[in-house]
């Protein structure tokens, strides 16, 4: 089974028990690192997600995987909230965090930039659409490396 297939099941798997807990699955990733495997699966709740929350979802989501049991090699099973710089990656976080101020990374330069700041507008036909300096910016999304929700101090 490969990582894209795996973190598909995965996901389905784990969201009817998150969202019994009132929990979201933000993302799934089954990544190879140095030597190990990882299963990394990022959660969130209104209010924010503790420490203590990982470690019931974590027990939940093991004991599933476990009687599962259909991802051949070892690997590392971590859960944890996207952060406050959180990575924006399905469609629906860019209508939740519409106003937000995000860091938005490309592949390639644009006019020699690769990195720019903006308020987030959201995501139209396929463009990553924020304002900065009063002015509108549009980018494909395949052009975008990462666009994720910015720390300011």
């Amino acid at each position: 089974m490969q990582a894209k297939e795996i973190t598909a099941k995965v996901e389905e798997m784990v969201m009817p028990v998150a969202e019994k807990r009132n929990y979201e699955i933000v993302d799934v990733e089954y990544v190879k690192e140095g030597p190990n495997k990882y299963l990394r699966i990022y959660a969130d709740k209104e209010g924010g997600f503790s420490v203590d929350d990982c470690e019931i979802l974590s027990r939940d989501i093991e004991k599933m995987l476990d009687s599962e049991d259909f991802i051949e090699n070892a690997y590392i099973l971590e859960v944890s909230s996207p952060g406050i710089d959180r990575i924006l990656k399905k469609d629906k976080e860019y209508v939740k965090y519409k106003g937000r101020t995000v860091d938005v990374k490309l592949y390639k330069a644009l006019d020699g930039q690769k990195e720019f700041q903006g308020e987030l507008v959201g995501l139209e036909d396929g463009k990553i659409k924020i304002t900065t300096d009063g002015e509108e910016l549009s980018f494909e999304k395949k052009d975008v490396a990462i666009c994720r929700l910015a720390v300011i101090l």
